[in-house]
């Protein structure tokens, strides 16, 4: 399945301050401007105050000028030059805190940064809805800062996160922030204090990746609904064509297209078409396979059609997509899909179908298997139909002629004796017609699938009494829900049952009955002559071909349980369980 995942939301970075305001110098060009300019100022301000001062000096005034210059303007100047100095130092301080603060917020948004790319992994990574719903929550709770998160989305579904509070839910006393989520449901955030608006971006990009996150665990969802559908459809499915029917309309319904086709591989490992079907209907099965699908099967990966491809496998088709159909041993098959668009397979989900096809082979291969059996069944069927009459009906019809052939060399010499071997004859032919009948019986097609399982079992019991003078008694309890093929070993343990009890028990009366449960439990029980179970449980009965060892692997093989209880002369007990599907 193709991972989608979702983009990362970049943090905010704000933009980098200027090395220093525009105008201001900075405070280490000030302090070499001092030092440089100063001493030399110092010497030429003293030195042309000093003769000023001695120009004075006949005056009267020297003292005063000294006080003057001394006591005022050095004391002026020094504090101007160190106020000069202290302003590009308090400038620094200001830079300094500027760039503290500025760390701060880049701190913040890398926190949050991260907090987002966890999120979408564990959004990413989530199993399924409700999961995805839960890691949003506590992940928007760790992302904002909110004290409190509850997100909902389509289908009813919800969850609440509780961030480092020590409130249970939301009060009055918070600040709400509710954002919609694209296609559906909405994330409301409770705050301390109003949310900025640089918190509401955050939260309606954070609803955009939860947005992501729900479609992303809706798709895988849906995939998993789909593979189930498949394998529940094509499991226990032994028509080839009802199998390939419902694995490609499975794939192009998942792709909304409207023709499918599916080449198998003949004994002679060459592709023919087994079932196809467009907008005309469907198309006869036989043909060889055209170009493109041996394209396919060559590759031994998806590939997609050419339009003149396209057009060769399906009339009016502008676009086709091939999927190989491959085990460990050879090629199975080829499935083809097909549309009237040109843009038809663009986004289609390639390992999806690819893994549907993948279980179309294992169906494929069961269904050949299964095919093959029943013919290996059948063979050995009349294998042992023939040998039934040769040693049943055959050697007694042979005697009763015998029988016959002697009654006419005694009809006019010995009449009475004659009519006696009449007689014998004849219950020995009426003998003969109720084995056969009794075979005829055992042998002839139940179509469960048409009936299904308690009808069938129904009319079996009731045919069973009439043809062969038993009373029957059927009694069906719980609910009964079987895969097609356990109802199959289920009604082939009562056929074998009854037929065994037609021909060796002499019963008079026989009980059927069905329970459901957390198993589905048969038992078939009658008041004839019983056997030694030790004696004959790995015999072949006559009427079915199955044995008390074979239908016990049958039953066992797939989960349940069987068992037999008799005796002689007590009747005979049988008793087989399933499980429920």
């Amino acid at each position: 399945m193709t991972d989608v995942r979702p983009s990362p939301v970049p943090a905010p970075m704000p933009a980098a301050p200027p090395a220093h305001p525009p105008g201001e110098v900075r405070l280490s060009d000030r302090v070499r401007l001092v030092r440089n300019t100063l001493p030399p100022l110092i010497v030429l301000v003293v030195v042309t105050v000093e003769l000023l001062i001695a120009q004075l000096r006949n005056q009267g005034g020297e003292v005063w000028a000294h006080l003057l210059f001394y006591g005022l303007v050095g004391p002026a100047v020094t504090f101007f030059s160190v106020e000069w100095i202290a302003e590009g130092t308090r400038a620094r301080e200001r830079a300094e805190r500027e760039l503290r603060d500025l760390y701060g917020q880049l701190s913040a948004s890398h926190a949050r940064l991260r907090a987002v790319q966890e999120l979408m992994r564990d959004l990413t990574d989530a199993p399924d809805m409700g999961a995805v719903v839960e890691v949003a929550a506590r992940g928007a709770v760790r992302v904002t800062g909110a004290t409190h998160a509850i997100l909902t989305v389509p289908g009813g579904l919800s969850g609440t996160a509780r961030g480092e509070t020590l409130l249970a839910s939301p009060s009055a006393d918070l600040y709400a922030l509710k954002v919609g989520i694209p296609g559906g449901g909405a994330m409301a955030l409770h705050f301390e204090t109003p949310p900025t608006p640089e918190m509401e971006a955050l939260a309606q990009a954070l609803a955009a990746e939860v947005a992501n996150g729900v479609e992303a665990a809706r798709q895988r969802t849906l995939d998993l609904m789909t593979l189930y559908s498949v394998d529940q459809s094509i499991r226990a499915e032994r028509n080839m064509r009802r199998l390939l029917s419902r694995v490609t309309r499975n794939m192009a319904g998942r792709l909304r297209v409207d023709a499918r086709a599916a080449y198998l591989t003949d004994q002679d490992g060459l592709l023919r078409l087994e079932y196809a079907q467009d907008k005309s209907g469907e198309s006869g099965a036989g043909t060889p396979a055209p170009a493109f699908a041996l394209r396919v099967a060559q590759a031994g990966t998806p590939l997609v059609a050419t339009s003149s491809e396209a057009a060769e496998v399906f009339a009016g088709a502008a676009s086709a997509l091939g999927f190989p159909m491959r085990d460990d041993e050879d090629l199975v098959g080829v499935l083809v899909l097909g549309d009237a668009r040109t843009d038809a397979f663009d986004d289609a989900r390639i390992p999806l179908l690819a893994l549907m096809a993948g279980q179309a082979t294992l169906a494929v291969r069961n269904a050949r298997a299964y095919l093959y059996s029943e013919e290996l069944a059948i063979s050995d069927e009349r294998a042992r139909i023939a040998r039934e009459i040769h040693d049943g009906v055959a050697q007694s019809l042979a005697f009763a002629a015998l029988k016959l052939d002697v009654v006419a060399r005694q009809v006019r010499s010995q009449p009475e004796q004659a009519e006696a071997e009449v007689k014998a004859a004849s219950a020995l032919l009426r003998e003969q017609i109720r084995e056969v009948r009794r075979s005829i019986f055992a042998l002839r097609p139940i179509d469960l699938e048409r009936y299904g399982l308690l009808e069938t079992v129904r009319r079996y019991v009731e045919d069973f009494g009439q043809q062969n003078r038993v009373k029957s008694v059927l009694s069906v309890t719980g609910d009964i829900t079987l895969s097609p093929s356990d109802e199959a070993v289920v009604f082939r343990i009562l056929q074998e049952s009854l037929n065994n009890i037609a021909k060796h028990a002499r019963a008079h009366e026989v009980k059927v009955s069905l329970h459901g449960a957390a198993h589905v439990t048969l038992r078939v029980q009658d008041d004839g002559a019983g056997f030694d179970p030790e004696q004959v449980s790995g015999r072949v009965s006559s009427a079915g071909g199955l044995g008390l060892m074979q239908m016990r692997e049958r039953v066992e093989a797939r989960g349940g349980s069987y068992r037999v209880l008799s005796a002689p002369g007590h009747g005979t007990v049988v008793e087989a369980e399933v499980p429920q599907a």
